[in-house]
């Protein structure tokens, strides 16, 4: 009996929870059911070779990926620091900007599905998954396009743990840290701006 009301009452959690990404998602779309135009310039639009100062770390943007799921989109944009460490820059409008920084968690031993997980003495909490159409270019390691699904949690207000499956490869794991839009500074290159 107590696996059962267990089980009840997640569902009931998690279709509140798909309720309240759903709200979040349609409040930011145009009447009619298109989404919201994404604002010109800035991190929406950096393009191959811009450089991006994120908290005193230089980074080139090396690869883009553009996420389509119904009417919603975002951009992630994969950065190098020159030395060899890779990072994500995801852009996600919303009711705000939002801007996270992720770091590739290679080692973790971590599976999504689950309504909270531990990882490194942190709590996350499940915040939404899906499914959506991505297309990429430079060196992103994917192929130019596909799909991917996608499992997101978070732990207090800024810190955040992913998991991606691009098309039917394993699980990716990344922590992610929310920013502030006056972490970011960017100088693009003069090609195509």
């Amino acid at each position: 009996m107590d696996a059962l009301v267990t089980s009840l009452v997640a569902g009931g959690v998690l279709a509140a929870v798909v309720a309240v990404v759903r709200a979040r998602r349609a409040a930011t779309a145009r009447p009619g059911g298109r989404p919201a135009e994404a604002p010109t310039g800035g991190p929406h639009r950096l393009a191959l070779g811009d450089r991006v100062r994120i908290r005193q770390q230089e980074y080139v943007v090396s690869g883009t990926i553009r996420l389509v799921e119904g009417d919603w989109s975002w951009v992630q944009h994969l950065l190098d620091d020159g030395s060899g460490g890779r990072r994500r820059l995801s852009v996600e409008d919303g009711p705000e900007l939002e801007l996270v920084l992720w770091t590739a968690e290679p080692g973790a031993k971590v599976s999504p599905g689950a309504p909270t997980i531990d990882l490194d003495g942190r709590r996350y909490t499940w915040s939404e998954t899906g499914q959506a159409r991505y297309t990429a270019i430079g060196e992103t390691g994917l192929p130019s396009a596909g799909t991917m699904r996608y499992h997101d949690y978070q732990s207090g207000g800024a810190a955040r743990l992913s998991f991606e499956a691009y098309g039917e490869e394993g699980w990716r794991v990344a922590r992610g840290d929310l920013l502030d839009p006056a972490d970011l500074a960017i100088r693009p290159t003069t090609e195509g701006h």
